[in-house]
């Protein structure tokens, strides 16, 4: 299933540098090595969502099992649905709004109302894939009104008399329920959908998996035993949760401007990923690869390189704590933002 990517997957990109630039080892710290301690209160884990609970409780178990007061899950999955849901913990917690619109996919069982020739099934769910029309369904939780959504990829897997197992990609806020419904209406016979699984979200997908006990097991042995390694291996560094979004990275002298809440200018960048579009969610990175901030790209990639001045990204949410970096004079800052 190589060919079943989301269009962050397939997309190749090269890294462009504008200044060469080297990090000090006395500010700031390669996410791979934070401490557990702060992993907990600044990290994210990829549950494995049972069926059952809904997702507020799969969040909500997570604070019990670690101890903390604050997380956050990204994309609601109802209560009878399985997979993939990414939760932030403590300070992290909003770094899930960079992965609600994330593409998504999902393994899911559509039970025709009649039995069909599987070519007909086949050549059906074809002509779902590409832009399509959908009308969310009366119990949800946005208005109900048409809008287009993407469908990147659909196939199947098997059909067995009434039943069809299939893979779908799809632009975030697509309804999987309604998808099914429609091409069942499109075959003339009606379907419904039997049951769902999400196996990614974004950058999240089942390889990364951990379940819920899985999580309390890691936990112990990290308080009772002082065994770091099940619980490093669970919970990923904030950072895992934006690999989807093209980056730009900072030099060391720029990062504490940004932690202020300023934009970035271009003489503070360093390199920056290729095919950046103006109004496209980028993540400003220290050059130790810690996610400094998010925000909107004021300029393609060509000219955050090569150009001399200017607003490159204005900043929306900064993730990294002031002080991080060392603060430099005001004369300096204005030349390096």
């Amino acid at each position: 299933m190589d060919k079943n990517k989301l269009p962050f997957e397939r997309a190749k990109k090269e890294i462009l540098v504008r200044k060469e630039a080297s990090t000090s080892d006395k500010f700031g710290c390669d996410p791979k090595l934070r401490p557990i301690k702060e992993l907990i209160d600044y990290g994210i884990v990829n549950i494995d969502k049972p069926r059952g609970p809904t997702s507020h409780q799969v969040s909500a178990y997570v604070q019990k099992i670690l101890g903390i007061k604050k997380s956050g899950h990204s994309g609601t999955l109802d209560p009878k649905v399985t997979g993939v849901l990414p939760v932030a913990l403590g300070r992290g917690t909003r770094i899930v709004q960079a992965l609600l619109s994330a593409g998504k996919e999902y393994v899911t069982i559509m039970h025709m109302h009649d039995v069909h020739d599987k070519g007909i099934v086949a050549g059906t769910c074809k002509k779902f894939v590409g832009k399509i029309k959908q009308l969310p369904p009366i119990k949800s939780n946005v208005k109900r009104q048409e809008r287009y959504r993407k469908i990147y990829y659909l196939e199947i897997i098997e059909i067995k008399d009434k039943d069809v197992l299939f893979v779908v990609g799809t632009q975030a806020g697509t309804y999987i329920r309604k998808l099914i419904h429609d091409i069942g209406q499109a075959m003339g016979t009606g379907a419904h959908m039997a049951e769902l699984r999400r196996t990614k979200a974004g950058p999240f997908n089942e390889t990364t998996l951990a379940t819920l006990q899985d999580l309390a097991d890691a936990y112990h042995y990290y308080k009772e035993e002082g065994n770091e390694n099940p619980i490093r291996h669970i919970i990923k560094p904030i950072e895992f949760a934006v690999l989807h979004l093209p980056k730009v990275w900072i030099i060391d002298t720029t990062v504490d401007t940004i932690c202020h809440g300023a934009s970035l200018k271009v003489p503070g960048i360093s390199k920056v990923e290729s095919d950046i579009q103006i109004g496209e969610s980028v993540a400003i990175m220290s050059l130790k690869d810690e996610l400094v901030a998010l925000g909107t790209a004021s300029m393609i990639s060509k000219d955050m390189q090569k150009k001399e001045k200017g607003i490159a990204v204005r900043t929306s949410k900064v993730f990294m704590k002031t002080g991080t970096y060392p603060k430099i004079e005001k004369n300096s800052a204005r030349n390096n933002t």
